[in-house]
């Protein structure tokens, strides 16, 4: 009897450190993404004038052009990561969306000083805005479906 408590709360101690280190592993992908997410949303002539002895700044940005492709997949990857490892959808839609609300939120402060208020409000931006929630929406969404069907606990 005592040993298969024992075992139990082996067993129980084991699960709670690997929840643990999925929560952590879920925040540093948020932190990294939305890192990614906001210099993405730098446009291309301020890294153009913040790095002015690099020729691929505007394109680029601040990453080498060996490394742009690594950047671009796991701004692609990294939300369904996360809604892989999130047990539930509102978590997965959460925490897979939470880089792109930041992102867009300081993106549209920066613009309000340079254009003003109605920025956020044009048609085209709008769209566009909204498109980037939807995306990074449906990828958290894709991979806590992944996580539903591969039945992972």
């Amino acid at each position: 009897m005592w040993q298969s408590s024992s075992i139990a709360n082996t067993d129980h101690a084991k699960a709670m450190r690997i929840e643990r280190i999925i929560t952590i592993v879920v925040i540093s992908l948020v932190v990294v993404e939305t890192v990614l997410v906001v210099m993405a949303l730098v446009p291309a002539q301020v890294w153009s004038s913040l790095l002015p002895q690099s020729t691929t700044a505007t394109l680029d940005g601040p990453f080498p052009p060996a490394v742009a492709p690594i950047i671009t997949a796991l701004l692609y990857l990294a939300p369904g990561v996360i809604g892989l490892l999130c047990r539930s959808w509102q978590r997965a839609l959460l925490y897979a969306t939470l880089p792109a609300w930041i992102g867009l939120g300081l993106f549209l402060v920066a613009a309000t000083f340079r254009i003003g208020i109605f920025y956020l409000v044009g048609p085209d931006h709008v769209t566009t805005h909204v498109s980037m929630l939807e995306l990074f929406a449906l990828l958290g969404g894709m991979g806590w479906l992944a996580r539903t069907v591969l039945k992972l606990s």
